[in-house]
């Protein structure tokens, strides 16, 4: 893997709620280190943390990735944040070691291509981020300290999660997620990890277990317990998001061609990622964010009136079921406004560049399905719910915009995740990746929990431990 060694500053990371604490006659809290932010996960204002400044890609740069291997652009992206953090060869182990499967872009039509991320150890987009991560904190967490990740999951990040951090020393996982709103396979994927990573079965919903996780870090009395986020509202998860946005450019455009991304939409992360990419001057046209009918931010960019869905909405791409996006608060910020963790805006951002820039539609559950047969039939094709929103999606941009740029759809899940769906839709049942073929000899039981705060915290104080 050759280097792209540059002299990089060091980065520091504010707080999305930096401006509250001003309103409120308080002092914002002091911007930190990509190790500090990692390791906290979120700000104690309850802000996300954003890099102050945003590092600038040459297009010569991106494109001497045109046929060369996924971890390339990965050293690329992330020797710009982290080049002042890590030696060179440090950060080109925890790549190496971080992408060792394939990432491969499908061309479907014309000049529209399907970038494949369901290749990972458990067949989620979710791999990518989480795989780096865990690397990312091994290596940054104190020694003698052990590193408490919580992690809440509406269907794909906890598994992705649990598999990567499982083994890793000194580091202990602990997933929530929503009792009813995970497939079968996803269940057993999550319950079966075992060792470090232990799971927890909610009364509720996936906004329940987003709110009981950002509830603990935001309480001071379990400020001993080396607390820690590997969901997306922790910067380390974003980085990694922002690779493969860079490596489909490389591959498929020509010198300054523009891009159009689709990213199924949920918590935001993923979108994110490709928004900051653009931001680093990877030229893409527009990025587009279908949601499933969880439609908080279609309807916010039409109305300008922002309201969150709660309890949010269930549906069939599950892992979307997101009535407030945490990311949502980073979008705002990129875009001069502010809104909190409950959903209150406190200042609008400039909605007249976020509509120049994103493009949002929801996507129905009859739509989705209708998407999975019509693709399968017309193009031999198979989607699974997420990555049919997605596609679906790019479909109604195109319509409207006229739009012939280069395109390229997310399929973030393996169809093989959702085999009951697929087989009652199209008469198939989708071959299991390697990765899977295990899952069913696996046993494992979740700990039931309400999403009651007091009995969560309960649980944190007697269960957790903060010495190695």
């Amino acid at each position: 893997m050759p280097g792209f060694t540059k002299m990089r500053e060091k980065l520091f990371y504010y707080s999305t709620n930096r401006y509250l604490n001003q309103q409120k006659g308080g002092k914002p809290h002091d911007n930190v280190s990509f190790r500090e932010a990692l390791l906290m996960g979120q700000a104690p204002d309850e802000g996300l943390f954003m890099p102050e400044t945003i590092p600038q890609l040459s297009l010569n740069d991106i494109l001497k990735l045109k046929g060369r291997p996924y971890p390339d652009a990965a050293l690329l992206v992330a020797e710009a944040y982290l080049g002042a953090d890590l030696p060179l060869e440090t950060l080109k182990s925890v790549i190496e070691s971080s992408y060792n499967y394939e990432v491969p872009l499908e061309k479907v039509v014309d000049r529209r291509y399907i970038l494949r991320l369901d290749r990972g150890p458990t067949a989620s987009f979710k791999d990518f981020a989480a795989r780096m991560m865990a690397r990312l904190m091994s290596h940054f967490r104190d020694p003698g300290k052990r590193l408490n990740v919580l992690v809440a999951t509406s269907g794909d990040t906890g598994s992705a999660v649990g598999e990567a951090f499982k083994g890793v020393p000194g580091i202990d996982v602990y997933i929530l997620y929503p009792r009813d709103e995970v497939s079968g396979r996803q269940k057993k994927q999550l319950d079966t990890i075992g060792g470090n990573v232990r799971t927890l079965s909610v009364e509720g919903k996936f906004d329940d277990c987003q709110n009981l996780v950002k509830q603990a870090f935001a309480d001071a009395s379990l400020s001993g317990l080396n607390l820690t986020s590997a969901n997306s509202i922790n910067f380390g998860r974003i980085l990694p998001q922002m690779i493969y946005y860079v490596y489909a450019y490389a591959q498929l455009a020509e010198w300054g061609e523009e891009i159009v991304f689709s990213v199924p939409s949920g918590n935001f992360g993923d979108a994110l990622g490709c928004e900051y990419a653009r931001r680093m001057g990877l030229p893409v046209a527009r990025l587009v964010m279908p949601t499933n009918e969880n439609d908080e931010f279609p309807r916010f960019l039409e109305t300008g009136l922002y309201e969150k869905i709660a309890p949010s909405r269930a549906c069939l791409s599950n892992a979307m079921n997101v009535g407030h996006p945490s990311n949502l608060a980073r979008f705002f910020d990129l875009y001069g406004g502010t809104v909190d963790r409950t959903g209150v805006v406190h200042k609008m951002p400039d909605l007249e560049a976020m509509r120049k820039h994103i493009f949002s539609v929801a996507v129905s559950d009859e739509e989705t399905r209708q998407t999975i047969r019509r693709v399968y039939d017309q193009y031999g094709l198979l989607l699974e719910p997420h990555g049919a929103v997605g596609w679906r999606g790019l479909e109604q941009y195109l319509a409207q915009s006229g739009e012939t740029s280069l395109c390229v759809s997310l399929e973030t899940a393996h169809p093989a995740k959702f085999p009951e769906e697929i087989e009652s839709l199209l008469g198939i049942i989708p071959e299991l990746p390697a990765s899977m073929r295990d899952i069913d000899l696996r046993s494992g039981e979740p700990l039931l929990m309400t999403a009651d705060y007091e009995s969560f915290r309960r649980f944190l104080i007697t269960t957790l431990k903060a010495i190695d």
